[in-house]
């Protein structure tokens, strides 16, 4: 039996060697032109090029996106978009548009064709027919509670993917045209402004009826499917994916190193505790600047699922540093400063090859060798003692 795929999201080059690093084993990332994140900092040419090696060096796979819905001027220049995807050795392409199939099949038939969530496919017929158009892989609505996840595996034979985690739509996934009708920006097209988490006066005509000091919000919580991930393994399911192609390296490392860990420790013992589920739970909290919730997986769609009256939208500052070396002899870390945190600060360090490990803040100096007590300058490079070693892509965050 092939093992459950880790599948995680990259804005950018940097976020994408954090998510193969911290144990992904295969990232969604998006080109210049297609894909439905347009606001994110997204891969040029040279970029994907460059993923593609450092992908192979770790075992990890390479999925583009180009999803979103075409018009027909979107056609230009796709047929030598895909022949170089091809070439650089790219795994997939997530679409949203069956057209794209053929095209794909004649321009780059080493790639796979993985049909987006935009498609909302929610039973095993619709995923069948995809399958007669030629997808080698389906990505299942988000709308799908776990029990009709399980009766769709039952009954089809080609892959499908999950979500698990991260930002839920307040309406049905790839419907909404609040941002098209607000904004001008098509949330199809990639340039969504998520309307839906915007604050809200309510009106009966020119009568303002809502309180007008608790503004209305639409936005749905996050998802977080932790508990669900040993039901999603006996299921058959392909591949989880993590959603968050505009999330910083910290959530990426956090959350993928979490769940890297529990699908290990599943396939290990076979089930978790309810000590150790607890554990994986804390740790994704460290990562959430919104509550989260099992979104549709239980089957239940009630109040509880959304956020009214305030978006719960939130900065955490937890995350203070991210290492770039470290000198055993010296026991110095290199790092560069993400957030405040100050002389006899508790701190605690993760990383790919490294477990939390908590220590206090006690030498920093800057490259002037000059002493430091306050690290409040958001990108300066910072020497500190760590007193255990560290490496390059460890980060550092306030122990809580």
């Amino acid at each position: 039996m092939n093992k459950i795929e880790l599948l995680a999201p990259a804005k950018d080059l940097n976020k994408a060697k954090i998510a193969i690093m911290y144990g992904a084993d295969a990232v969604y990332v998006g080109g210049k032109f297609y894909s439905l994140r347009s606001r994110a900092s997204n891969f040029s040419n040279d970029d994907l090029k460059e993923l593609t090696a450092f992908a192979r060096e770790y075992g990890a796979k390479v999925f583009v996106t180009v999803n979103i819905v075409f018009h027909d001027d979107d056609y230009y220049g796709i047929r030598e978009y895909l022949r170089f995807l091809e070439q650089i050795g790219v795994n997939a392409v997530i679409i949203s548009s069956l057209a794209l199939i053929p095209i794909v099949r004649q321009e780059a038939p080493h790639v796979e064709c993985h049909i987006s969530t935009q498609l909302s496919s929610l039973n095993s017929s619709a995923v069948r027919t995809l399958k007669q158009f030629g997808a080698d892989r389906v990505v299942l609505a988000r709308e799908a509670s776990m029990e009709q996840i399980r009766q769709i595996a039952a009954k089809v034979s080609i892959p499908l993917e999950v979500f698990i985690h991260g930002g839920m739509c307040s309406n049905f996934s790839g419907r909404c045209v609040l941002s098209n009708r607000m904004t001008l920006r098509d949330a199809n097209r990639g340039g969504c402004a998520h309307s839906c988490r915007w604050k809200y006066a309510l009106y009966d005509g020119e009568e303002l009826i809502s309180d007008p000091e608790c503004l209305l919000s639409m936005s749905s919580k996050d998802l977080r499917a932790s508990a669900y991930i040993e039901s999603m393994i006996a299921s058959g399911v392909a591949s989880l994916k993590i959603e968050g192609r505009m999330k910083s390296e910290y959530y990426i490392g956090q959350v993928v190193k979490t769940y890297r860990q529990m699908i290990d420790e599943i396939y290990e013992k076979g089930s978790l505790s309810a000590e150790r589920q607890a554990y994986y739970d804390n740790e994704l909290s460290k990562a959430e600047n919104r509550p989260s919730d099992d979104g549709f997986l239980s089957g239940d769609c009630d109040n509880s699922k959304h956020l009214y009256g305030i978006n719960g939208a939130g900065v955490t500052h937890d995350y203070v540093a991210f290492v770039h070396a470290y000198d055993e002899r010296r026991s110095i870390a290199l790092v560069e400063v993400k957030n405040i945190f100050a002389k006899g600060d508790e701190l605690e360090a993760f990383g790919p090859s490294l477990d939390n490990v908590r220590f206090k803040a006690e030498l920093m100096f800057d490259d002037k060798w000059i002493t430091v007590d306050l690290a409040n300058k958001p990108t300066q490079y910072l020497f500190m003692r760590v007193p255990f070693v560290t490496a390059y892509g460890d980060m550092i965050r306030k122990a809580v």
